[in-house]
């Protein structure tokens, strides 16, 4: 009797012990297993030649000083001023600019040029000082013009590509460059005053309404600069950059430094050409002088503004 009791239970147990393994498989064949975590790829550096050209608008404003035979008046021209003065007023405002970089595998050499002349009047150009050697009480400023060419030429060679963690995606493909090169500047600047009883206006030219006008003439120097730019493709096409850098080291300029910062957006491909829109902001500062008394020459200056660009690359 015990063992037919005995064989009983262990039916009963047994069917029990099956039913609770069938739920079990049950319930955990409707959770969804987490996924496995995607193996961090680094993005290739791309091999063969490519070309990249971008004609760009850059609204340039002005803040510093300039000295032009040993007169110095601050400027303070933001882009939206010096449209002001231009329309309707006799100012000039032109400007040329392009980009042109060619790279093979992690090498790139590039060039800049920056075409521009500006003119404009009125109380964004203010008297200063004079120079030591030049005599005299410098009367009100009422006039700047600016012509000039900034080249940049340089090699930049690519030394990380990596991928950037991001929540739960593979990552953002980012890379770095280091830059080398030199940046020539050209410049023919002109400062007009009104003219007062005891300033010395025998170097300068005497203008229309009284007024005087020191001409700088042609002035150039090259910079040598060294730097470092970054980018990351925060989605298929659409890229994050920045560059920064640092040059004159008294070989040229004292000192002169710039920044660039953007977002570039492929929008469309023809021919084997890829178009981008690029946006961005750039500042560049150079602290450069020469000269003494009467030929004394300046230009310490920050120019600044957004940045407007068609991208074409193939």
């Amino acid at each position: 009797m015990q063992l037919r009791s005995w064989a009983r239970f262990m039916r009963v147990a047994a069917i029990g012990s099956c039913a609770a393994l069938t739920s079990t498989i049950a319930v955990a064949a409707d959770l969804t297993p987490a996924p496995a975590p995607q193996p961090t790829v680094v993005p290739e550096i791309p091999s063969g030649w490519t070309f990249r050209f971008i004609p760009y608008a850059w609204l340039v404003g002005l803040s510093g000083n300039s000295t032009v035979k040993g007169r110095t008046a601050d400027v303070d021209l933001p882009f939206t001023k010096i449209v002001e003065e231009t329309i309707g007023k006799g100012g000039t405002l032109l400007a040329l600019m392009g980009d042109l970089e060619v790279r093979y595998g992690p090498l790139g050499i590039y060039t800049d040029a920056v075409l521009s002349k500006m003119t404009t009047s009125g109380d964004s150009i203010r008297a200063r000082r004079l120079a030591p050697g030049v005599t005299g009480t410098l009367a009100t400023s009422s006039g700047f013009t600016l012509k000039e060419a900034i080249v940049e030429s340089g090699v930049a060679y690519e030394v990380a590509r990596f991928t950037m963690p991001h929540g739960d995606s593979p990552g953002i493909p980012a890379a770095i460059d280091l830059v080398a090169g030199a940046r020539y500047w050209y410049q023919q600047a002109d400062l007009s005053f009104n003219i007062s009883a005891n300033l010395d206006i025998a170097d300068l030219t005497i203008g229309s309404r009284n007024r005087a006008i020191a001409k700088s003439g042609s002035v150039d120097w090259v910079d040598p600069l060294v730097g470092a730019r970054v980018r990351f493709e925060i989605a298929p096409g659409q890229t994050i950059f920045a560059q920064g850098d640092v040059g004159g080291f008294g070989a040229g300029s004292k000192i002169s430094w710039q920044t660039i910062g953007g977002y570039s957006f492929d929008f469309a491909q023809k021919n084997g050409i890829t178009y981008s829109g690029i946006i961005g902001f750039r500042a560049l500062y150079v602290d450069y002088t020469q000269g003494f008394g009467t030929t004394r020459y300046g230009f310490n200056m920050l120019q600044y503004g957004p940045v407007l660009g068609l991208s074409m690359r193939f």
